[in-house]
């Protein structure tokens, strides 16, 4: 099986690839060419910051026509992290209007909190498991992740596969056909975090 992270200048690389070698993976390479990631089984989109400047640098690099092919086109499974799983949405309104990848139908909104929490939401929060995927096999319901972020996707349930409390329910993964997106960091999430990593391993050597 070999495994793409997309390099677009912007994500926690070194840590994703630290945590696929814990769990015995070295068919993976950092690719930012179109043949690289047309040879990859799967592909990780990584992300961090604004969602402006990813999606900026998504499309300065010729990144998004060819993400788009290989993952619409082509049925490509993919695995957005953080701010990689906000690209999926339509748009985000995090400092102004900027157009997502459009894959996953939604918008990025900013977390609206009482006074009983904070912005940014940051440090370990379970998740509630919506509904059975093959990205959660093997993770239990109320699982602890790590999660950094200001800006939330808002989507029509059938996308959503898992949920957490922070002033709101907020969606924390969504799903559509290939495509899966976890706001959390799997891999600042110990042990949960490299029990999903393995199951998006397991279905990708399903697919």
């Amino acid at each position: 099986m070999k495994l793409a992270i997309v390099d677009y200048g912007v994500g926690n690389i070194q840590s994703i690839l630290n945590s696929f070698e814990r769990l015995g993976v070295r068919s993976i390479v950092v690719a930012n060419t179109t043949q690289k990631l047309r040879e990859a089984d799967g592909l990780i989109l990584p992300g961090v910051g604004a969602f402006g400047e990813c999606a900026e640098k998504i499309n300065k690099n010729g990144l998004s026509d060819i993400l788009t092919n290989l993952a619409v086109n082509k049925s490509k499974p993919i695995l957005g992290i953080c701010i990689g799983m906000q690209l999926m949405a339509n748009s985000s309104d995090e400092g102004g209007y900027h157009a997502g990848l459009g894959w996953i139908p939604g918008e990025v909104v900013r977390i609206e909190c009482d006074k009983d929490c904070s912005v940014p939401h940051v440090g370990w929060n379970d998740i509630q498991l919506n509904r059975l995927s093959p990205l959660f096999n093997g993770v239990d319901n109320g699982a602890h992740f790590y999660f950094d972020h200001s800006y939330h996707f808002q989507c029509e349930p059938k996308y959503v596969l898992a949920t957490c409390e922070y002033g709101k329910t907020l969606n924390v993964a969504v799903s559509n056909k290939n495509f899966f997106g976890v706001q959390f960091h799997p891999e600042k999430s110990a042990n949960p975090g490299l029990k999903m990593f393995r199951a998006y391993l397991n279905w990708i050597s399903q697919c």
